[in-house]
This record gives structure tokens, C-alpha cells and sequence, in this order.
């Protein structure tokens, strides 16, 4: 299993154009009422818009696009949409698929699948197997998940691994176990819609993932409005605890180097330290 650097642990790479987006797609409902259509109506408008971000994916060479397609807390809604939320999941499942694995884009869904009914796990488990060898793009749908459950999934399954090293863990121990454990951390979170909050969404990945809202409703989120969210992350200044000045500071010289005729003692050391 590949193993990616922990934003914690280590410095990442910081990369012009985002190797990971994970997004909330919020704002479909709202989309639906503004032009007094069911509610449903905005969520099949929405898997238009995601046929849209993966085809902005694949052509800007970003390798993971992970969306929130479903929460854990999404079970309170009425019985009705959620209904119609796994009628419309089961039929995307059905006709994307071939799409997919044709543009070489591998499907992966992470969640707690067990509370699925048999015909939709079914459909989930041909999806990942049919699109396993693809790398062009790794497109993840997050369905009947939250941040929360994959720490304390992954927690329990480390633990029933390995109990000899109970109460000795190291990042590095529990990573295998997360839910994404084969992606690395997202470098941009998009969420649409509005709200400024990540709602339980990998609570975990999202330590170092510069965040970005806006106000664009998802079934409205189109290429230039992706655009604006690469945009924004590449003005980012990716510190990961570290200053400014040390991401511009030139090396310093190595112990034996002289300073040159008449600079003060200390004067390369200021300027790292500014």
C-alpha cells in the first residue's frame, strides 16, 4: 500500500495546481427551490455537476477529487429524500461506471457501506472492481460517512490488529487504517453553497488542506467557478507550521564559510530570522 507524507509529520511538496480536491456539494436543495422545483430536482442536477468537475480534473491533471456525496448525519433528513437519495446514487452508479472506467478515472466510495441495502453494495463493489486499474484520476464519493466514524473505525481495526501496541501509536500506525488511506491528504477543500464549515468531512486529511467557500450554489459550481477556487489556493502561502521568511530565506552557509570584508557578525542570521 502507498503511503503519503503527513502533513503533521513532515513538509509536503507544495504544488501549483492541487494533487487533491475533496468537496462539499452543498447548495442543490436551494438551487431546486429557487426555481420552485422538488427539492429532488437540484440533487439530479447535481450529478451533472460532478460529470463537470471530473472532466475539469482530468484535464488539469489533479489526481484525487474526493466529494461528500452522502453524510452520516444525512439520515435525518425526511425518509422521502433519502429515499430518492439512494434511487439516484443506484442509478448513477449504473450509468456513469463505463464512463468512468473509459476515461481511465478509478471509483472508490468510503463510508460505513453496511447500512446499504444488499442491491446497492452490490453495485458499489462492481463499481471499485471494474474501475481498479485505472490512474488517471481517483474520483471518491464519501457515502454514509463522517470524520469522526473513520478515526474511531479505523482506531478499533488498528487495535484488533495489533493489541500488543495498545497505548503506543503513532500516526504512522493508524493511517493504513483510515478510510483514504490510499490517497494522500487533500491540498484544497471546496465547499459550495455558502456555509463556512467542514460538517464532519475528513476531520482527520483536512489538518493542512487550504479551506475555500464561496457563495456558488453546486449545480451552478461550472469550470470557471473551479477555476476560481485553483485560483485562490495559488495564492495560498503553504507554510505548514513554519514562517514566512523561512520559505524565502536563502541557504544558510555552511559552518566553515566566511563572511565577506566588513558585513556584521550575525547578518545572515537576521535575515532568516526577520
Amino acid at each position: 500500500m502507498a503511503m503519503f507524507t503527513s502533513s503533521t509529520c513532515d513538509i509536503p511538496a507544495t504544488v501549483a495546481v492541487p494533487r487533491h480536491v475533496a468537496i462539499i456539494m452543498d447548495g442543490n436543495g436551494r438551487w431546486a427551490r429557487k426555481r420552485f422545483l422538488p427539492r429532488f430536482a437540484g440533487h439530479r442536477r447535481g450529478v451533472e455537476t460532478v460529470r463537470d468537475a471530473v472532466k475539469y480534473c482530468l484535464a488539469r491533471g489533479i489526481d484525487y477529487l474526493t466529494l461528500f456525496a452522502f453524510s452520516s448525519e444525512n439520515w435525518r433528513r425526511p425518509e422521502e429524500e433519502v429515499s430518492l437519495l439512494m434511487q439516484l446514487f443506484m442509478r448513477a452508479l449504473q450509468q456513469e461506471v463505463s464512463k468512468l472506467d473509459s476515461n481511465g478515472v478509478r471509483l472508490k466510495i468510503v463510508g460505513d457501506l453496511s447500512r446499504f441495502d444488499s442491491a446497492l453494495q452490490s453495485l458499489i463493489l462492481a463499481a471499485e472492481q471494474q474501475t481498479a486499474g485505472n490512474d488517471k484520476l481517483t474520483l471518491t464519493l464519501a457515502a454514509n460517512y463522517g470524520g469522526r466514524w473513520d478515526i474511531l473505525q479505523a482506531a478499533n481495526r488498528l487495535a484488533l490488529a495489533r493489541p500488543d501496541t495498545l497505548g503506543a501509536w503513532s500516526e504512522a500506525d493508524l493511517t493504513p487504517y483510515l478510510a483514504m488511506s490510499y490517497a494522500p491528504e487533500p491540498d484544497l477543500f471546496i465547499r459550495t453553497g455558502g456555509e463556512q464549515r467542514i460538517s464532519n468531512f475528513l476531520l482527520w486529511q483536512l489538518a493542512y488542506a487550504e479551506l475555500y467557500f464561496t457563495d456558488t450554489l453546486w449545480p451552478e459550481f461550472d469550470a470557471a467557478a473551479f477555476a476560481d477556487a485553483i485560483s485562490s489556493y495559488q495564492q495560498r502561502e503553504r507554510r505548514f507550521g513554519r514562517t514566512s521568511e523561512q520559505l524565502i530565506a536563502p541557504p544558510r552557509p555552511a559552518a566553515s564559510s566566511r563572511l565577506p570584508a566588513g558585513s556584521p557578525a550575525g547578518a545572515s542570521d537576521a535575515k532568516i530570522n526577520a
